[in-house]
């Protein structure tokens, strides 16, 4: 079946509702999914919000995050067996094409697309949130939880936390120890882990946080290696002195806005690069992030004309 035929099948007239769908799993992380608890709470004052995500297990404990209403689709191509026309939508994926992402448009009565591609254009009858984009219904700006800009006065009490990501399915971070060989990081463990992979690692390093423990291990660490780009904004925030690895599996969409921020990019896993970028990380200069919780959310209630 045609996927706008299915849109079109499964809508009805009823009360409108607001969801905000988010791209997650065990080969792609939580990026999106942090950036939508940021989000989600300058939304929920405001409007009630069903978030959607691509995977179960994280809708199941949303709650944590602060998110009143979660519930796992498995595919993008479920949202309309819940959202029906006339909806509103948040959208932060990857995964539409051009045909898709035009029947949202027609399909829902609001339509905001949350990218982080440099070359990204907003389309007629959308709103678009871009770190890089500006204009008419443009939102620009980087989207950071408050509570980060909270911590940036914090004692750093942890010299140098290590996070991979969320995912690591190939066990990437395993196949490459000698990066970070003597350096003694403290270990951000990641959502999608295997248990196995958890215990092994948790033998390897001296110090692990869980992965409930990710707001301490951003409060308390002084510098921050990590493959996670919204964990470089959390921790940019709290004052930490992020450096960026680029793995291989993750598009290079940030890159730009990292070298805006002049936040140090690694590549390739290059041991060199890392040890003389950390000889010099205490004067780095590293330019600040705008809080921008109050502009988000009048954007949003203007959008959605609340």
């Amino acid at each position: 079946m045609p996927y706008s035929v299915q849109w079109q099948k499964n809508s009805m007239v009823g009360q409108m509702k607001t969801f905000y769908y988010v791209h997650t799993g065990h080969r792609i992380g939580l990026d999106r999914f942090r950036r939508a608890a940021a989000m989600m709470k300058e939304i929920q004052d405001i409007e009630e919000v069903t978030l959607l995500t691509s995977d179960y297990r994280i809708a199941h404990i949303a709650r944590e995050f602060g998110i009143k209403n979660c519930v796992g689709i498995d595919v993008v191509r479920n949202i309309p067996n819940i959202a029906k026309s006339g909806d509103r939508l948040l959208f932060d994926s990857a995964e539409a094409n051009p045909i898709m992402l035009e029947d949202m448009r027609n399909y829902f009565s609001t339509f905001i697309r949350i990218s982080d591609a440099v070359d990204d254009k907003k389309e007629e009858n959308e709103y678009l949130i871009s770190p890089y984009l500006k204009g008419e219904g443009i939102f620009n700006g980087v989207i950071v939880d408050e509570k980060y800009f909270e911590m940036a006065q914090t004692p750093k009490t942890v010299q140098l936390s290590y996070f991979f990501g969320d995912d690591d399915y190939e066990k990437d971070l395993e196949k490459h120890f000698e990066f970070i060989e003597e350096l003694d990081p403290a270990l951000q463990l990641g959502f999608y882990y295997f248990l196995d992979y958890e215990d092994m690692l948790r033998e390897k390093f001296s110090k692990t946080f869980d992965f409930e423990e990710y707001d301490e291990m951003i409060e308390q660490s002084n510098i921050l290696l990590t493959a996670s780009p919204q964990a470089v904004l959390d921790g940019l925030a709290a004052g930490v002195k992020v450096i960026y690895l680029q793995r291989k599996d993750y598009v290079k969409d940030f890159i730009p806005l990292f070298e805006s921020l002049n936040i140090p990019v690694i590549y390739e896993y290059n041991k060199e690069d890392l040890l003389k970028t950390l000889k010099t990380i205490e004067n780095h200069p590293y330019k600040r992030i705008e809080q921008i919780s109050n502009k988000l959310r009048e954007f949003i209630r203007s959008s959605l004309n609340l």
